[in-house]
């Protein structure tokens, strides 16, 4: 193709310009199969970079395990037995089990209300020692996080949510220093968590959450030996799904649950969140590529029917050029290169405005998450702009053949 001839370009575009309404439709499916694949593969990694940030905080072999009623009769006791998890089980499963890194208890408290200048909201509260950030890292967005001191001197202090610093010390930078009053206690904020603390959730909403060292929270609610919630963190070499199995046998020796019973204890691990996140992504990457190669290649024959009406309509010009010594190559050049530049506008069209699109929702979403990502690839852009020459060539192939096929004599006989 002589990409140089201004003669080959103006024939191009005069050609598409004769009949622009057929021209426009004929290259609205390209610009919408590219569009298309283009933005939902731009929001699949923007919501699967979102996502990532989320969970940025959360150990990656960590698991939670919480009691529940039992379902089977075991040892003399009935079914649907009332039990909990102990502070004693921390150091049962730490001296048994060597695989485990991290073993930290959680109590809650729902439904409390938190004061402050002459404010109130919603809270839950939640206590935990200084290790469990190694957990679920609740991202200090001022200030500092609980410590082992804290615990230990049963410090009134407390880290608050994002949310509950927004609705109590409201044009406030920095609320640390200040104090809430909870249940009729006053403590004294030592820390604001950022969004979503590690994403995990599993008790609640970190942005409404007020947390509390353990042994002040234990000693003002009056808890006794009980906990709420297990966090565990395994070695690396271990995987959660096996340690945890380990846990949960020991547990069940220790409180008497019959080894068979499904329901006693709740299992939670990020290890199977994050495989049934990627097997989600993986699904949702594969449905976009169908889709929009699906409308491109509806796009692809709607132009080579376009080429092959285009063709038939210049027959005669065909045969006059055949006749005047335009080799079968020339003619096969104008065909192709006709439906090569339809397809290359109405996609790289495609491509742009998808981009703008983009940019403006990432520009919308780095207000929450600075990290999120909603664009492709520079190896995708360019890998789409090479399928869309290709389709361009396949789409303009049987009408070029066609047309290089067609006699000057039978030309003139149509005429």
């Amino acid at each position: 193709m002589k990409l140089l001839d201004s003669d080959l370009w103006e024939e191009i575009f005069d050609s598409l310009r004769k009949n622009r309404t057929r021209t426009f439709l004929t290259a609205f499916g390209i610009f919408w199969g590219v569009f298309m694949l283009i933005l939902l593969m731009g929001g699949g990694n923007g919501l699967e970079t979102m996502l990532g940030e989320n969970f940025a905080g959360a150990a990656s072999n960590s698991g939670f395990m919480l009691s529940n009623t039992t379902s089977e009769p075991y040892k003399g006791f009935r079914s649907g037995r009332v039990w909990h998890l102990e502070l004693d089980d921390v150091n049962r499963i730490k001296n048994t089990i060597p695989e485990i890194s991290v073993v930290t208890p959680t109590i809650r408290r729902w439904g409390a209300r938190a004061l402050a200048n002459d404010k109130s909201c919603g809270i839950s509260l939640m206590g935990h020692y200084a290790d469990y950030v190694k957990v679920d890292n609740p991202k200090i967005k001022s200030g500092r996080a609980l410590t082992d001191a804290d615990g230990m001197q049963h410090r009134k202090v407390c880290v608050i949510g994002k949310r509950v610093a927004e609705e109590l010390f409201s044009g406030m930078e920095n609320p640390c220093g200040q104090f809430l009053r909870i249940d009729s206690i006053n403590y004294c904020v030592i820390g604001v968590s950022g969004k979503g603390a590690g994403g995990i959730n599993i008790d609640g909403n970190p942005e409404t959450t007020v947390y509390l060292p353990y042994e002040t929270m234990r000693q003002m609610y009056n808890r006794g030996n009980d906990m709420d919630l297990l966090a565990l963190v395994a070695k690396d070499e271990y995987p959660m799904s096996e340690v945890q199995y380990k846990v949960e046998a020991l547990l069940k020796r220790i409180h008497m649950i019959h080894p068979d019973d499904t329901q006693a204890l709740i299992k939670l691990n990020t290890e199977a969140i994050f495989s049934m996140i990627d097997g989600l992504f993986t699904g949702v990457s594969i449905l976009v590529w169908m889709i929009g190669l699906g409308t491109l290649l509806a796009g692809a024959i709607g132009v080579s029917n376009i080429m092959v009406v285009t063709v038939k309509e210049r027959t005669t010009e065909i045969g006059i050029r055949r006749a005047i010594g335009a080799t079968p190559k020339d003619i096969l050049t104008m065909v192709m290169s006709e439906s090569i530049v339809l397809t290359l506008i109405a996609g790289m069209s495609g491509i742009t405005l998808a981009v703008l699109i983009l940019q403006v929702i990432e520009n919308v979403a780095h207000a929450d998450y600075p990290t999120a990502q909603y664009q492709i690839s520079f190896g995708v852009a360019i890998g789409a702009s090479l399928l869309l020459t290709i389709l361009g060539i396949l789409a303009g192939l049987a009408p070029a053949i066609r047309a290089m096929n067609i006699k000057p004599v039978d030309a003139m006989r149509e005429e």
